[in-house]
């Protein structure tokens, strides 16, 4: 039988390459919004964050996310970010 292969993708904060299922895509759209992405499918530039609160903090802290997206993001974008990861 024929084993699935699990798609890695590095977190922009940590650098760590984990399975996809364990990071958060955040996707900047082509008409230039910021948004949160569950299904992974979004159009646009997208970063990963790993689904952690210190990450998170760490990745506002730094601004991170707004480099690797190249746009500001707005703080409803890091609380709804927040909201997700606490689920």
């Amino acid at each position: 039988m024929k084993v699935k292969k699990i798609p890695l993708r590095t977190c922009v904060v940590t650098k760590e390459s984990l399975p996809k299922g364990e990071l958060l895509r955040i996707v900047r759209t082509p008409e230039g919004t910021v948004e949160v992405d569950e299904t992974g499918k979004m159009n646009g530039r997208g970063a990963y964050i790993k689904k952690d609160i210190d990450v998170l903090e760490k990745a506002i802290k730094t601004k991170l996310l707004e480099k690797k997206l190249e746009c500001k993001i707005e703080d409803y974008v890091y609380e709804e970010i927040k909201n997700i990861i606490e689920k």
